[in-house]
């Protein structure tokens, strides 16, 4: 709604005039009816990315649409035809354009949809939402979008933009002014093309420099209204133990105003299940009541981390903010498997562990830093002498079966109880079983029937040991996740992880799962995925013009936009995301968008016989205005992305802000350098 209300004024304050501006407001429902109806019938659904989508395609959706309508206005407007026969002149003029948009802008998220892994499910969301959106609105505005102009607009008299007064009078007359200006500033640059392209070549060296300093990332941290608490106590800790940490937990917790509720569960966690182990959830209040700076669940998660919880005694805690796709992973950051690739052996392995933990306690880089599995612990090994019992008449079976029963359980049977039938389990009582000398003093039946005590035959060793033997693709490993520190990205504690494994002792290795492992594959596909966008809409516009010259003179703009997209993003500290990534392959879109209009126009007047400087200055100052249209309506229409806040805000922000950033490049430099681009090639 805000992105069609923005939109809106932009169309107003051009054409001034609400028939004008409702002809392609009318068009945007059309054609996101027709997305809609394609995504119900591929199986899509709506949801975050497919609304995505639907707010970036409202600003591309009007482009069609207003191209023609400001055309039909300036044939009527310098010529004084009626509707009728101002659409019959005005579409022959544009429909070469809209095709080629059009083509550019659908073929340009091909390459997203056949992209794989959790990446892949991302892209095609996107894909096929705009692709299908921005096909339907090039049909209406070759179809539905005219015939709206011959029957609703009104004939003016020729030249009435310069009779107007007010407001819109004095805009006229400035953009007017500004439009001979740049016209006559195109003429002159023309007869400087050696200086402008070598201008050319020193932003796309920019571009290049600003990309590779581009910190990477898979997904932005989402705050999605609840945290979870990772609880550990040492190895062998009683369950009261457990619960006394649990209630300081809790208690901590729900002294926080932004907390609605928690939920905690003893004898399970991320890290295994264990009477040591304990979880809680941690939901917060709705978006509307957190309107504190620390109120989000990143900022709950790092206080509670950094300031209170880690001080409880015998314990660690560990509050993390869930991951953006919720089947990859428990937390965001990082999750490392480190692999025994030597067969060194458990002992080796917890010692290269602590190793890599000490290293990476000490890097700037990283945060949270931990295992992410129960830490060894102490293990009782009792060891029946067999030769002692055997003399004593004890059989080793029923020794066995005495610890057994005792420490552990045993089930006997059933009794029936109120109709109901009951289990009956044996185990010694609790005071009974909590020390070594207890276990020692249970007695076992001899053969003459007798009882024998277990400290007679029974020799009792502590050693440390091992709770759980973790395996990653047939090595033995330990699971390590940590967070990037603040002012970093996971790509760049990714690589520092890597770089402080290469330290370790030879034998080691390591492999990324979860979320890692997606955001390592996604980083490989995004060259792939930028060159093929750009290889396609080539290869499209070549198709369309047959010619070389032109697809080139269009292509060289490119660049342009995405300078402004990376720079805006690095002027802003964030990251090199999918969500960014996908920013990227749409300013790719408009920015040939863009150049396509000066460049059609200028290739038809110069295939009339008119002079080749003479063409691109005609173009460009015919251009002008919907160039201007177009790119103000969407820049705008993506705004409330780029200004989002509450749920999916982060998500929203990295893809509006990536978009906005190259829209606000691709503008000027279409109409500065298109011109140029075009009789240079």
């Amino acid at each position: 709604a805000e992105a069609m209300v923005l939109v809106f004024l932009v169309m107003y304050l051009f054409l001034q005039n609400v028939r004008y501006t409702l002809i392609p407001a009318l068009v945007v429902p059309v054609a996101m009816l027709g997305a809609f109806a394609v995504m119900l019938a591929l199986g899509f659904s709506i949801n975050v990315l497919t609304m995505f989508a639907m707010v970036l395609a409202i600003g591309i959706l009007v482009d069609d649409a207003i191209v023609v309508v400001e055309n039909v206005e300036r044939i009527m407007s310098t010529e004084g035809l009626p509707p009728k026969e101002a659409t019959k002149k005005a579409m022959p003029q544009i429909s070469g354009a809209i095709i080629g948009i059009t083509l550019v802008l659908v073929t340009v998220f091909l390459p997203l949809a056949f992209m794989s892994g959790s990446v892949g499910v991302i892209y095609r969301q996107f894909s096929v939402a705009m692709a299908v959106s921005i096909f339907f609105s090039a049909l209406l505005a070759l179809t539905f979008t005219p015939a709206l102009c011959a029957t609703i607009l009104k004939p003016v008299p020729k030249g009435h933009h310069n009779d107007k007064k007010g407001f819109f009078g004095w805009f006229n007359r400035k953009f007017d002014a500004t439009t001979h200006g740049y016209q006559n500033w195109v003429s002159r640059i023309l007869h400087k093309g050696g200086r402008m392209m070598l201008a050319f070549l020193v932003l796309v060296i920019l571009l290049g420099w600003l990309y590779l300093r581009l910190p990477s990332s898979f997904l932005p941290e989402e705050d999605q209204g609840y945290v979870i608490s990772n609880i550990e106590l040492p190895t062998g800790a009683s369950a009261n133990r457990t619960v006394q940490v649990i209630e300081e937990v809790e208690d901590y917790f729900r002294k926080i105003p932004a907390v609605e509720n928690i939920i905690t569960v003893q004898g399970f966690s991320f890290n295994g299940n264990g009477l040591n182990a304990a979880i809680a959830f941690t939901t917060l209040k709705d978006f509307k009541e957190r309107k504190g700076k620390g109120d989000s669940a990143g900022a709950i998660a790092f206080n509670a981390f950094q300031k209170q919880l880690m001080g409880i005694h015998d314990a660690m805690v560990f509050t993390l903010v869930p991951p953006a796709i919720s089947s990859l992973g428990n937390a965001t950051g990082f999750d490392l498997r480190l692999q025994d690739r030597g067969s060194a052996g458990t002992e080796a392995l917890a010692a290269a562990t602590g190793q890599l933990m000490g290293m990476a306690m000490k890097s700037p880089v990283l945060s949270q830093v931990r295992i992410t599995g129960l830490s060894a612990g102490t293990q009782l090994t009792l060891n029946i002498d067999r030769d002692k019992a055997a003399a004593l008449g004890v059989n080793f079976d029923e020794a066995a079966s005495l610890i057994s029963t005792a420490v552990g359980s045993a089930y006997l049977s059933k009794f029936p109880n109120l109709g109901r039938m009951q289990n009956i389990w044996v185990q010694a009582d609790a005071p009974y079983r909590m020390q070594l000398k207890d276990v020692l003093q249970l007695n076992a039946r001899n053969s003459q029937g007798g009882m024998v005590p277990l400290s007679s035959f029974v020799k009792a060793e502590w050693k440390q040991g091992p709770v759980q033997v973790v395996r990653y693709n047939s090595y033995e490993s330990m699971r390590i996740g940590g967070n990037a520190a603040p002012g970093y990205t996971t790509g760049e504690a990714m690589a520092e992880m890597e770089r402080l494994v290469g330290q370790l002792p030879q034998g080691f290795g390591y492999e990324w799962n979860g979320l890692s492992y997606q955001e390592r594959q996604a980083g490989s596909q995004a060259p792939i995925l930028m060159g093929l966008s750009l290889l396609v809409v080539f290869l499209v516009l070549a198709a369309l013009y047959e010619s070389w010259a032109i697809p080139i003179s269009v292509m060289l703009v490119v660049p342009l936009g995405m300078l402004g997209a990376v720079a805006l993003i690095s002027a802003l500290g964030m990251s090199n995301d999918v969500y960014f990534q996908v920013g990227m392959v749409t300013v790719i879109g408009l920015a040939a968008k863009n150049a396509i209009l000066i460049v059609e126009f200028a290739k038809d007047q110069y295939a009339r016989g008119m002079g080749l400087y003479e063409a691109a200055v005609e173009a460009a100052r015919l251009r002008f205005r919907p160039i201007l249209m177009t790119s103000l309506a969407f820049i705008l229409g993506v705004v409330p992305l780029a200004l989002a806040t509450g749920a999916g805000a982060a998500s929203q922000r990295a893809v509006g802000l990536g978009v906005l950033g190259g829209m606000l490049a691709a503008t000027p430099f279409a109409v500065i350098f298109v011109p140029t681009f075009f009789v240079v090639v």
